[in-house]
């Protein structure tokens, strides 16, 4: 076969001179090969997750998730520091959350933003100090607007004139004066997938820079508000800090300018940092980030001759997305002919789309490895896929596995920390997968796996069945008429 590129076969993608290679940028550094051939991931070996746990199945690494808080935080205090100001670092919930990893990322000093009443409950849970919380969202409810006042959130970002009215009076009820932020779209947007860039101006997030104006003076007007600062995120998977320059550059205009109605103590820019999904995805340093968004904002506010104000910064993924690998069993194998003299190894596993829904979302590209064995066969252009009912149900479009693959092998998908979990659904009826955190040799159960009992339990028409059942009711015959 041959593997020049092609349409098939994407610019980036080569065939590996090794293709037993865990890239280190893609899987977390704990994960490594041993005697048998076999991966190891946070001391655990993949047989004893599968046997133990069963497949597919999320593992994430305690220890690289930790690592990740803790360096991310120290690079923003430190270059938050050389201008005489503070940082804080918010964990984003939607990229991953359970109570435990809520605890994780704590002990490491960061705070939680979240956007739901579900995500604020569970951070809650999870021993998250309210002090320490964002409330995002563009349509917070009433009853989520309640609790968190209620709760004493750290703050709210306020996304539409309509939420400032709404949480002005839930807070004015309740005799409080509620810390705001407000959302701001800069016009400066990531170049991604239309769908991750936030900042433009056709999207459903914040306010344009002039309805800025108005929301903040709206704001200023209302005792039971307190505004403290502008929000700006644009976009997610970001590899390098020129993007946020830009945006400063705007977002302290609007500081500036709103200066003389008040103090502003505080600018979040938002974040996205991206991970290395495959072996050419190439993110810059966090620190080079941070000194970088840091210096930008620094000499924005030299150059307006206005004080710096703190900063806060939502990294997204990159907290966690590098410490998750998915683990799949694969099950059938089978080679077609894809066309310009190529063939194309479909390699079918246990889990899909309704595991990783990030490939069928952004056309999201992802990496794989045969974690049971090594092979010395000659790799093959492959396609991994799901199970699922759907000829999009794809995990990983393109990938050179051994072309020796076959039923029974354990394959892994690095670099599934973050979305994926969240984004799990029961899609053709299928259980979401279990979380298992590993550290240190052990495994633990951090989520609980669901079973197919779990989806008739939801199911009334099965209760009403049991139900009826349980009365001493027998289901009536072919021949019985009411």
């Amino acid at each position: 076969m041959s593997v020049s590129h092609s349409a098939l076969v994407p610019e980036w993608l080569t065939a590996p001179a090794e293709a037993n290679e865990l890239v280190p940028s893609v899987w977390p550094a704990s994960a490594h090969r041993v005697a048998d051939g076999s991966v190891e991931v946070g001391g655990v070996s993949v047989f004893d997750l599968r046997d133990r746990f069963g497949t597919p199945l999320y593992v994430l690494d305690e220890a690289e998730v930790r690592a990740h808080a803790r360096r991310t935080r120290e690079a923003f205090e430190a270059a938050a520091a050389r201008h005489g100001i503070r940082a804080r670092v918010y964990y984003a919930g939607k990229a991953f959350l359970s109570t435990e990893v809520v605890r994780w990322v704590v002990a490491e000093g960061l705070s939680v933003d979240v956007c739901t009443r579900g995500e604020l409950e569970v951070a809650l849970a999870g021993g998250a100090e309210p002090a320490r919380l964002g409330f995002h969202g563009n349509n917070k409810s009433v009853a989520e607007l309640e609790r968190a006042v209620d709760i004493g959130i750290g703050s709210v970002v306020v996304d539409s004139p309509i939420e400032i009215e709404r949480l002005a009076a839930i807070a004015e009820r309740r005799g409080a004066v509620q810390t705001v932020l407000v959302r701001v779209r800069t016009g400066v947007h990531a170049e991604t997938h239309a769908f991750l860039a936030t900042a433009h101006e056709d999207q459903k997030f914040g306010f344009s820079l002039e309805g800025a104006v108005e929301a903040v003076t709206r704001i200023r007007q209302l005792p039971s508000l307190r505004f403290v600062g502008l929000h700006a995120h644009i976009g997610s998977q970001i590899f390098d800090p020129s993007g946020f320059r830009e945006s400063a550059s705007r977002l302290v205009d609007l500081h500036a300018d709103l200066l003389a109605g008040g103090e502003i103590p505080l600018l979040n820019v938002g974040g996205g940092f991206g991970i290395s999904y495959t072996s050419v995805d190439d993110p810059q340093p966090i620190e080079t980030i941070a000194d970088g968004i840091l210096d930008a904002i620094a000499d924005e506010c030299a150059a307006r001759g206005i004080p710096l104000p703190d900063v806060a910064c939502e990294p997204g993924r990159s907290i966690v997305g590098q410490a998750g690998v998915t683990l799949y069993e694969v099950g059938t194998v089978k080679t077609v002919a894809a066309g310009e003299g190529l063939d194309r190894t479909y390699v079918s596993v246990d889990g899909g789309m309704s595991d990783n829904a990030r490939p069928a979302l952004y056309g999201a590209d992802f990496s794989a490895r045969v974690v049971s064995r090594t092979s010395a066969v000659t790799p093959a252009l492959a396609r991994v896929v799901g199970h699922h009912c759907e000829s999009g149900d794809i995990v990983v479009d393109a990938e050179y596995l051994p072309g020796d693959i076959t039923p029974g092998d354990l394959l892994a998908v690095p670099a599934t920390g973050a979305y994926c979990f969240s984004l799990a659904s029961n899609y053709n009826y299928t259980p979401r997968p279990p979380v298992v955190a590993v550290r240190d040799g052990a495994a633990r159960v951090i989520v609980r796996g669901e079973t197919v009992d779990d989806l008739l339990a939801r199911d009334v028409g099965v209760a009403a069945s049991d139900s009826t059942l349980s009365r001493g009711a027998s289901a009536p015959s072919d021949g019985d008429t009411e």
